[in-house]
């Protein structure tokens, strides 16, 4: 991840210009990238598992918030997605899950948590914590109006 480019994206969106950028094709030579086009809004936001771990874009956030998961649920849904999205098998997906995944999530992402501004459960639906976060997200745009 190159961290200073994604901050300077950040800062760019926030500071009213458009930011373009090429597709991440999780290294799959099957597929041509697309070039993405962000454009600036009143509320930008900036996900990523590792938004939190690069202090030079931690600190560019106005508001953090982490979507938290059991970890059964975390690996079903990465199972069924890296089976259905990308075609890995389930051995594969287990290996990757249980020598990378977890790890780097324990190492890099989870102490962050503490660190987060709100914290919305999503194991099985994020609906009621999705309209907390919605209705900050208004209040903060009408102050601004």
């Amino acid at each position: 991840i190159d961290s200073a480019a994604y901050a300077a994206d950040v800062r760019q969106l926030r500071d009213g210009q458009e930011v373009r950028r090429k597709e991440y094709t999780f290294n799959n030579a099957d597929v041509v990238p697309q070039e993405l086009v962000f454009r600036p809004a009143p509320i930008v936001v900036v996900e990523g598992i590792f938004v939190f771990y690069f202090e030079e874009i931690a600190k560019l956030l106005d508001l953090k918030v982490y979507i938290d998961a059991q970890e059964h649920v975390k690996l079903h849904r990465r199972i069924v997605r890296d089976r259905d999205e990308r075609g890995y098998g389930l051995d594969d997906v287990l290996y990757r899950y249980t020598h990378h995944v977890a790890p780097t999530y324990e190492k890099y992402i989870q102490p962050f948590k503490d660190d987060a501004d709100i914290i919305i459960p999503n194991n099985r639906h994020f609906e009621n914590g999705l309209a907390v976060l919605t209705g900050f997200l208004k209040n903060k745009v009408a102050e601004q109006a």
